[in-house]
């Protein structure tokens, strides 16, 4: 991005509020919470995340992975049992969960909850999206396979609670809300919307766009051709919920997150090239992301 001068008088910028954003360094080190001396695990809050099905177990493990990677002090993930060992293996920090038993769960035990990467959009799927709407009610993160169900259940955006997350990209946007003849039209669409469910809205592309209820939207200025792998979407997902875990409001989070899984993602590119890139790079890189955020905090 490129910003212009292109002569507004100075009396009428100071006047003028604009709903649209970009994000940058400013804005980020403002957002960034460093930890607290004194602190626990259960400081940084219990993620509960909803992913992965035989043959898409990859989903999970980057999903809780990148969880983990963001700041939330505990993990919890819902899979099949025979699934077991592949979660466990992969991500020993991470506790797993038997789909059969998600209705006996205590949720007042978790901060918040991710679903939907890699699991799956039958009736099993359908199944636990539901049981989540009809016993959770702060906000959670929802994707993938979880946005296809929306789409197709009448009515179930609107079991959505308040200040939750949606993680579109341009198909499962327009899956949810209708085809869109252009961009510009999609982004009023996802503002529309936004303000009408009372949710925050991800819709993701070269320069994703963050839909706020309170009508803002913010670009993000991070990210590259590179990250339009396998797996990226998972990765945000599970990064968005690592912040939502540790207290962040979902404003935040979102703006947060996805400059977080862009300036990783820009690290890795860096030390690797765009072609070389995947998924698993953006969350070995999230580290240097959080070091590079934490410094511009410090300065300011």
């Amino acid at each position: 991005v490129e910003i212009l001068d292109i002569g507004l008088h100075s009396g009428f910028l100071s006047r003028v509020h604009s709903n649209y954003q970009l994000t940058d360094t400013s804005i980020i080190s403002k957002l960034y919470k460093p930890r607290l001396k004194f602190s626990h695990k259960g400081t940084y809050g219990h993620a509960l995340l909803l992913a992965g099905e035989k043959g898409k177990m990859g989903a999970a493990v980057l999903c809780t992975k990148a969880c983990l990677r963001s700041g939330a002090g505990l993990a919890s993930v819902v899979v099949p049992r025979d699934e077991f060992p592949i979660l466990q293996t992969a991500v020993p920090e991470a506790m797993a969960i038997d789909q059969t038993a998600l209705e006996q769960l205590d949720f007042k035990a978790y901060a918040t909850i991710g679903i939907g990467p890699g699991m799956g959009t039958g009736s099993d799927g359908a199944y636990l999206l539901q049981t989540i709407l009809a016993h959770f009610n702060k906000p959670i993160v929802v994707d993938a396979d979880a946005l296809t169900i929306l789409s197709t259940i009448n009515d179930l955006l609107n079991d959505l609670p308040p200040g939750s997350i949606l993680t579109p990209h341009l198909k499962e946007f327009d899956r949810l809300f209708n085809t869109s003849n252009n961009g510009f039209d999609r982004l009023q669409t996802a503002r529309y919307h936004s303000q009408k469910l009372f949710v925050y809205i991800i819709l993701k592309g070269h320069y994703t766009a963050i839909a706020c209820p309170d009508g803002e939207v913010f670009f993000n200025s991070t990210g590259n051709p590179g990250m339009a792998t396998g797996g990226s979407g998972d990765v945000l997902t599970g990064i968005v919920t690592g912040l939502l875990a540790q207290g962040y409001q979902p404003k935040d989070a979102c703006i947060l997150g996805v400059y977080l899984h862009g300036l990783a993602g820009d690290i890795a590119a860096a030390g690797n090239s765009q072609e070389a890139l995947i998924a698993r790079d953006i969350i070995s890189k999230l580290g240097k992301a959080f070091l590079e955020i934490s410094s511009h905090e410090n300065q300011d």
